[in-house]
């Protein structure tokens, strides 16, 4: 049996695209929100099974790492998160980088030697990651429009990663990742297909309630938002993040959803300088993610003072 094991954003969905169009098989999807990404303790491997892995920490899997690997699985493991320490294996082929301007979706063009390279920009573009995208798009000599087409596109698969739970999802992440799968043009699914026009829609629409939102907090080093707990913003707020990290390259970002008695934390580091977020967030229970970009699932209300101080220590003008 094969397992595909992916996060259920844009770089975790074009990665495995690239993947799956290079290399079809038949193969059992585990996938869920963004944030679900201790997503190999769901499956039990066993010899002779091979599991590919794609945008989750092995940090946050390395038990279920070692478990399947003890089985007798073989698993090929790309991602781009904090680590720790790799697990020495035969069985194991681990492909990671958690450099800042790195996704898991370029670490599989690279290793597919770029057999699906505009999939690889949706990725890096669907992360944040402009500048790489642009340069990994260089040689396909695109039009501005073309471009700008797997900017949208890449901001609308992550966007429909981000929430709670699947309820909150326009598509569960496997739906889309399987309507996306028959084309290896992505401009062919732009063009064709109603489910693209229905995430633009959504993300249309929920991009609207932002432009009510206030800072609680802002000055040249960082900016803090508050957003209610509701569908729309757990929906949003990512990519939110994301664009307010574009708008001010300078300054760092902590989006706090409201979640239940207390809140779901986005952070983003300063695109002209992404590091620190992965260490912030980790200091608190839940908390983890990359360099330039980081969260928390579920920061208490009583974590709120300490968190602030937290993020204001780290992102200090100066």
């Amino acid at each position: 049996m094969h397992y595909d094991v992916f996060n259920g954003d844009a770089d975790g969905i074009c990665a495995l695209q690239q993947l799956r169009l290079a290399q079809p098989v038949e193969c059992t999807l585990v996938t869920g929100v963004k944030r679900d990404i201790s997503l190999l303790g769901r499956i039990s491997p066993v010899s002779g099974d091979h599991v590919t892995v794609l945008d989750i920490s092995l940090d946050k899997n390395r038990p279920a790492l070692i478990t399947a690997l003890e089985a007798g699985a073989k698993v090929q493991y790309f991602d781009h998160h904090m680590a720790g320490d790799i697990p020495q294996h035969p069985a194991l082929e681990a492909i990671i980088d958690t450099a800042a301007e790195v996704c898991t979706s370029l670490l599989v063009n690279q290793y597919l030697q770029g057999q699906h390279l505009p999939w690889a920009v949706v990725g890096a573009f669907g992360d944040n990651l402009y500048d790489s995208a642009m340069r990994a798009a260089a040689p396909l000599d695109l039009s501005h429009t073309q471009l700008n087409e797997l900017r949208v596109l890449g901001t609308c698969i992550n966007y429909n990663g981000y929430g709670n739970d699947l309820s909150d999802l326009l598509f569960h992440p496997a739906d889309l990742f399987q309507a996306l799968q028959p084309f290896a043009d992505p401009w062919e699914f732009i063009h064709t297909q109603p489910v693209y026009r229905m995430l633009q829609q959504g993300y249309t629409d929920d991009l609207a309630h932002t432009q009510r939102l206030q800072a609680e907090f802002t000055d040249n080093a960082v900016a803090l938002y508050i957003l209610p707990d509701e569908k729309w913003a757990r929906r949003i707020s990512g990519v939110f993040a994301n664009q307010l990290a574009r708008e001010y390259p300078d300054r760092a970002h902590a989006l706090l959803t409201e979640k239940g008695t207390g809140f779901q934390v986005s952070v983003r580091a300063p695109i002209n300088n992404k590091a620190g977020a992965d260490q912030l967030c980790s200091r608190f229970p839940g908390g983890g993610g990359r360099q330039g970009a980081a969260g928390i699932n579920l920061l208490s209300a009583g974590q709120y003072d300490e968190f602030v101080a937290a993020f204001r220590e780290v992102y200090a003008a100066g």
